[in-house]
């Protein structure tokens, strides 16, 4: 009964504007990398998954795209009964048959490259990757350039996977094909398309 319960309690308490205001800020970081949009806490949902994310989950996923969780994740039917319940979203076999990952523990993730790369012809079917950070100040910094930037912006998130900067480079060299990216916190989101170039501060 407990995880039945907390399948349908935590969603949007005004479902429509609650999620018309998610998406409009993943739209303006998406189109402004490195931006954070700041985000009330719109969703409750069980943890491990965090409010932003399951905001941004709840605003993007539906019956017709798939949607893959970290092994951290898999392991609480809570948070699959959730995400099923209030978004109608299958849960994805293989990260490669996703549309939405999302990552609570990206420090420990796997490649950029298992996930779907999406094809010459439907770029936009890649995944997209929902990373839970901590925050956007701790990590290494990152110095972003490319379209939406106007000169250059920098942030900081922390836990990023191993490798970081040399698979965003590999995934850039694969556009228009490739994964973008959503960072999560407990209260703001900042997102990394697959135009945005990255190095590190040293370079």
């Amino acid at each position: 009964m407990e995880i039945a319960a907390q399948s349908i309690e935590g969603g949007f308490a005004d479902p429509v504007f609650n999620a018309q205001t998610v998406f409009r800020a993943v739209m303006d970081a998406m189109a402004r990398p490195g931006s954070v949009q700041a985000l009330p806490a719109f969703a409750r949902p069980p943890a491990p998954l965090s409010a932003t994310a399951g905001a941004i989950a709840l605003s993007l996923c539906d019956n017709d795209t798939p949607l893959w969780l970290d092994l951290t994740l898999q392991a609480a039917p809570a948070v699959k009964s959730w995400l099923g319940f209030h978004t109608g979203a299958p849960l994805a076999n293989t990260p490669a048959d996703a549309h939405f990952a999302i990552v609570a523990n990206p420090a420990e993730m796997m490649a950029l490259d298992g996930f779907s790369q999406g094809t010459q012809d439907y770029p936009d079917r890649s995944t997209t990757l929902i990373l839970q950070v901590t925050d956007l100040v701790s990590g290494a910094p990152l110095l972003l350039e490319g379209p939406g930037i106007e000169t250059s912006a920098t942030i900081a998130p922390a836990q990023m996977p191993r490798h970081f900067i040399e698979q965003w480079k590999q995934n850039g060299q694969r556009f228009p094909r490739g994964v973008d990216i959503i960072l999560a916190t407990a209260d703001s989101l900042a997102c990394l398309p697959r135009t945005t170039r990255i190095k590190t501060m040293e370079a």
